[in-house]
């Protein structure tokens, strides 16, 4: 019976140290997700794709931020800060044309999303 309490212990223990580690991974992640201001003035349809055919599945009042977890080319758009064919993906399965994003850039700033 002994010998039963330490292996659950010693499983215990292990697993407890593999959640710090995927803990502290999540956290680190976390932590360098930027976020960007959305042009002022204006309330930003989210879509469920890259492109203006995509259904809006919510819209962002104005004033807001978005992270962005990584990017993605989609329909043309002009809006407020030029034209664009990037998509920013804001969350799992949620996008916004870059056209009203405050990057600092024409490029990309974020990783391409995975097909």
């Amino acid at each position: 019976m002994t010998s039963r309490r330490r292996r659950s212990v010693l499983l215990t223990g292990a697993t407890g140290a593999l959640l710090m580690v995927i803990g502290s991974a999540a956290t680190a992640n976390a932590a360098t997700v930027r976020y960007y201001d959305v042009a002022p003035g204006v309330r930003l349809n989210v879509r469920n794709g890259p492109g203006t055919s995509y259904s809006i599945v919510r819209q962002l009042p104005e004033g807001s931020k978005v992270p962005i977890y990584c990017q993605t080319p989609g329909t043309s758009v002009s809006g407020y800060y030029g034209t664009s064919t990037i998509w920013d993906n804001i969350s799992n399965g949620q996008f916004v044309s870059d056209a009203y994003v405050h990057t600092g850039s024409d490029g990309y700033v974020a990783d391409r999303c995975a097909s």
